[in-house]
């Protein structure tokens, strides 16, 4: 959690913290700590809510993580190509300034909802919540979330989501789960992107990447591939359906539990 830079305030929550709202004074007028818990509390409320309503419509959400560069909307362009005649997708963007994700996305020809976080090096549950409102849930069954390019602050905070999928790519070094162990334990799925630039790159072993990710006792599947050249892209398509299949068939079961009203609040 960034403390110091103030990354656990964000467009989303900040409302919660001014004048009149719910954290506005700690009960002792000491604020750090108290309001520090408050907010994340505050954000699994919310996440647990935007799962709820992800649920009650059989929508598959995906938060994508890695750092900047590594290759999330190459991954998502790749990805909608392949399989927007078999599914219904969209995307929720999240950057500290632009469009410019966004509009790749729309120009694959599915909505795609662009979040900018300003300060914020992450999502958190309440933007990834307002996001929603935009999206006709029940005309979906995959969502991803592109999360701001972070190796940290991301995996700190639940949005609503179902898998985390980390993308490593083959240019940044088959070390980073180890030092970047909240993140990589997150993960249940790791893709080693621009798997075709290991012909030339000889300091990046996937062997490794994986041996790092084993340490931290995550079990995840480990993937290679290149969205640009399109290899290995079946395994994770794969995969994909593999997530669709199990959540329609959790969607069943939570039809036949107490219903929410069907209006996001």
């Amino acid at each position: 959690m960034c403390d110091t830079c103030g990354c656990n305030i964000t467009p989303g929550n900040k409302h919660l913290i001014e004048a009149g709202g719910k954290l506005s004074h700690s009960h002792d007028g000491k604020t750090a700590v108290e309001v520090l818990h408050g907010l994340l509390s505050e954000n699994d409320q919310q996440a647990a809510h935007n799962r709820d309503h992800l649920d009650q419509h059989g929508v598959l959400a995906i938060n994508l993580m890695s750092s900047p560069g590594a290759g999330k909307t190459a991954l998502l362009e790749a990805t909608i190509a392949a399989l927007k005649d078999e599914l219904r997708i969209a995307v929720i963007e999240g950057d500290l300034e632009t469009e410019n994700d966004a509009e790749r996305i729309r120009a694959q020809g599915v909505p795609a909802i662009q979040i900018t976080t300003g300060s914020a090096c992450h999502l958190d549950a309440h933007m990834v919540h307002d996001a929603l409102h935009h999206l006709d849930l029940a005309q979906l069954d995959l969502l991803f979330i592109e999360n701001v390019g972070n190796l940290v602050c991301p995996a700190s905070f639940d949005l609503g989501h179902h898998r985390n999928v980390v993308l490593l790519s083959t240019t940044e070094g088959d070390d980073k789960p180890a030092k970047y162990p909240v993140m990589f334990r997150a993960a249940d799925l790791l893709l080693l992107t621009k798997s075709d630039l290991l012909a030339v790159l000889d300091d990046f072993a996937p062997a490794k990447a994986e041996h790092h990710l084993r340490q931290l006792a995550n079990a995840a599947p480990v993937l290679q591939l290149s969205a640009r050249k399109g290899q290995g892209l079946d395994a994770w398509l794969a995969w994909l359906r593999t997530e669709i299949a199990a959540r329609r068939e959790a969607r069943q079961k939570f039809r036949a539990a107490p219903k929410l009203s069907g209006v996001l609040k």
